[in-house]
């Protein structure tokens, strides 16, 4: 298939690793408090019994699905499992939930039937508006569960997430790269604290 396009390639690998390192940097400012409240809250829901639910729409689901697998199995080292669990996985209960309850419902529904006080969910949208991760964090307060959320710039979640990491970017793309990393962060530094798994730093 040829193509006549005057596309320059390299010019974009550039400016899109550049904004990478811009975002980074800016993420690095602004994650680190945030971060620390959301890793004590996971230790400690963990240290009682606890588990992590985590939860998102699309590419959220994805690093949601990565999360939760980085904890049940391992993330460098092997070490003995820790509760997670993705709510995007079973496509019974997520086809049901979305033919009988409406897709806003797809989050709450499962944190209504599983969650327990003391567990902590962390709910993760670029945009922070999504309905389904709004109500899943909403429906997650009312049942005494900690709510927090990865986010971007924008949208509502402030009022329904506490700790909430905000990646300062407006670009789904460079949030997304974010969160993996944050939540990949959070996976490691569970296992440290939880003394899973020594320190190598």
């Amino acid at each position: 298939m040829s193509t006549t396009t005057s596309f320059d390639f390299d010019r974009y690998l550039a400016t899109e690793l550049e904004e990478h390192a811009a975002v980074f940097a800016a993420t690095r400012d602004v994650a680190a408090e945030p971060m620390n409240r959301l890793l004590d809250l996971c230790e400690e829901s963990l240290g009682k019994g606890g588990k992590l639910l985590f939860f998102g729409n699309g590419g959220s689901a994805g690093d949601a699905q990565h999360l939760a697998t980085e904890l049940t199995v391992r993330y460098r080292r092997n070490r003995p499992a820790l509760p997670a669990l993705a709510l995007t996985v079973d496509s019974s209960t997520l086809t049901a939930i979305g033919n009988d309850l409406g897709f806003d419902e797809l989050f709450a529904r499962q944190i209504e039937a599983i969650g327990r006080e003391g567990d902590v969910v962390i709910g993760i949208s670029t945009s922070g508006r999504s309905a389904n991760v709004l109500a899943g964090l909403k429906a997650a307060r009312a049942r005494g569960l900690v709510a927090a959320g990865f986010t971007g710039y924008g949208g509502a979640m402030a009022e329904f997430a506490e700790p909430l990491i905000r990646v300062p970017s407006d670009n789904p793309a460079r949030i997304q790269e974010m969160h993996i990393m944050l939540g990949q962060i959070l996976c490691g530094g569970l296992e440290r604290r939880l003394g899973l798994v020594e320190d190598e730093t």
